[in-house]
């Protein structure tokens, strides 16, 4: 039991820190934006690489964070049943959820799209746009980051539940716990 809460704890703070890696992002997107922007009504000037790079930071920020969001629940959820349900029951959902729900989605998303993402790095793909920035291939491999980094997540919730129903939920910090309605 106490691995399984170790195996918990190590994915759910991995997924934390990623999530504070990739929120920068957002800072960094803004700031491109606002330089393409000003360059091109000020200056008269544009670059289309310049346009792509906040496009694709804000695509990688999003499949970056996909897991962290699943450890903090902000994904859609139908919360007319989870949220007043009990511990136990908020368990059996995580879990029934993360099998039946989120791992054949990775899995699918991940047979799907391994041939697309090997195709990109065979050719060593650039941007279509004239002018744009070279290494396509790196953004869509973050198709394969965002399903590893929600199907490590979703085990974490797995595992938490299994942990919650086996009646071990002390051996994870406050954190990881479910938290009860007030």
């Amino acid at each position: 039991m106490h691995a399984i809460a170790l195996i918990v704890r190590f994915i759910s703070r991995l997924n934390i820190l990623l999530g504070h890696f990739f929120s920068w992002f957002s800072l960094a997107i803004v700031l491109v934006c606002f330089t393409v922007v000003v360059l091109r009504y000020v200056f008269s000037i544009g670059f289309v690489w310049l346009q792509d790079l906040y496009v694709w930071l804000n695509a990688m920020m999003f499949m970056g964070l996909a897991g962290f969001a699943l450890f903090n629940n902000s994904h859609v959820r139908v919360d007319i049943f989870y949220r007043p349900a009990s511990r136990r029951r908020k368990a059996w959902v995580d879990m029934f959820g993360s099998a039946f729900f989120v791992g054949p989605f990775v899995w699918v998303l991940v047979v799907w799209s391994l041939p697309y993402v090997q195709r990109s790095w065979r050719f060593l793909e650039g941007s279509s746009n004239f002018g744009g920035m070279p290494g396509l291939y790196i953004l869509k491999s973050f198709i394969l980051v965002f399903a590893f980094v929600v199907a490590i997540q979703a085990l974490a919730l797995f595992l938490r539940g299994l942990l919650v129903v086996l009646g071990k939920e002390e051996l994870l910090p406050e954190i990881y716990r479910y938290q009860e309605d007030k």
